[in-house]
């Protein structure tokens, strides 16, 4: 039978005679074993040394930053938000690790907290509100479970007031990024602009979830179920490279796209065409601001892209305070349509 063993730390090391030996520790900075897994005594120098792995005072707020991440809520997020979660974790837990949780229901605790998140706002609003969510988010999933008697996080507000809704690809934009960009970043593009999903969601899509004619997904961020039609332009793109197994976006060595990789291999492609000021993820929004433009109702968008009606809404709401030109001529093709003018 074999045992499964958390937290093993594998190092490969090259020896003074240029020969490779592997050995195993315990975790992370632990003490290393003997053996191999699998062999009585490594087994049994692991059960030793995580009986004696000091753990957090349960009296303090680092034993809940700890719980949390070893919680169905923790595992229920996606897997870049995790990852998100634990660079800003590391922060807290380096400010506020030992602070008592008995001093969470303290009223002056919530003023504590607020001036650490002013401190972080000087380098960045965003980030200070990020780190405050994620500490409220902690401390309520901790109060819902009576491990604390208090959430002095709860309410807070937030510091940043900007916004990427009003953030949309134009007509040059994609024209010129696909006059510029390598090929294997077009279909990425085009997939965006005709899908409306997230980043993450068309990375992992794969050809199973492409039947010719639509493309189901489930959105990993909300886990909501989308039916997607495919656009002819879209379709286009698609037929030729069909296959049956294997993810859709690859690149240029024909491989499935670390988020990393894309991330860099896109940032460069909009450089070198000169695409400024929008991003990857703006194209989920000038999606929804495309749809618009033809007309569609915001349920339509919605069943479309996956968004509430809400955020529908906020985008379009952002998208039409700039006054898109089509949007005017829209309107007088409208009222010339339902005026009668004097012969």
């Amino acid at each position: 039978m074999r045992v499964r063993l958390k937290g093993i730390n594998k190092v490969n090391a090259r020896l003074a005679d240029g020969s490779r030996a592997v050995y195993f520790y315990a975790w992370k900075g632990g003490p290393r074993l003997p053996g191999k897994p699998g062999d009585p005594e490594f087994i049994a120098a692991y059960n030793a040394a995580v009986a004696t792995k000091v753990r957090p005072p349960s009296g303090s707020l680092i034993s809940i930053l700890m719980a949390f991440q070893d919680s169905s809520d923790w595992h229920d997020l996606a897997r870049r938000t995790r990852s998100d979660y634990v660079k800003l974790i590391k922060i807290i837990e380096k400010k506020f690790g030992d602070f008592p949780l008995s001093a969470l229901s303290d009223r002056r605790t919530r003023g504590i907290f607020m001036a650490w998140r002013d401190e972080r706002a000087k380098a960045s609003r965003r980030q200070a509100d990020y780190g405050w969510q994620v500490l409220a988010r902690i401390l309520s999933w901790a109060h819902g479970r009576g491990l604390v008697v208090a959430n002095p996080c709860e309410k807070g507000g937030r510091l940043y007031r900007g916004s990427r809704a009003a953030n949309v690809w134009t007509d040059d934009d994609e024209a010129n990024f696909l006059a510029s960009a390598p090929y294997h970043l077009h279909l990425p593009l085009i997939l965006a602009l005709w899908t409306g999903q997230r980043q993450g969601d068309l990375l992992a899509l794969a050809w199973t979830q492409y039947d010719g004619e639509v493309i189901r997904l489930q959105q990993s961020k909300t886990g909501i179920r989308v039916v997607i039609p495919v656009g002819a332009p879209l379709k286009a793109m698609m037929e030729p490279l069909r296959k049956r197994e294997g993810t859709v976006l690859l690149n240029s060595e024909g491989q499935t796209w670390t988020a990393d990789g894309f991330r860099s291999s896109w940032r460069k492609a909009c450089i070198s065409a000169g695409v400024v000021g929008v991003t990857f993820n703006d194209l989920r929004g000038t999606a929804v601001t495309r749809l618009a433009l033809c007309e569609c109702t915001e349920a339509e968008i919605a069943t479309i892209t996956g968004h509430s009606l809400r955020d529908v809404r906020s985008i379009l709401d952002a998208h039409y305070l700039h006054r898109d030109p089509q949007l005017g001529k829209n309107a007088i093709r409208k009222l010339e349509t339902r005026t009668k003018f004097p012969k």
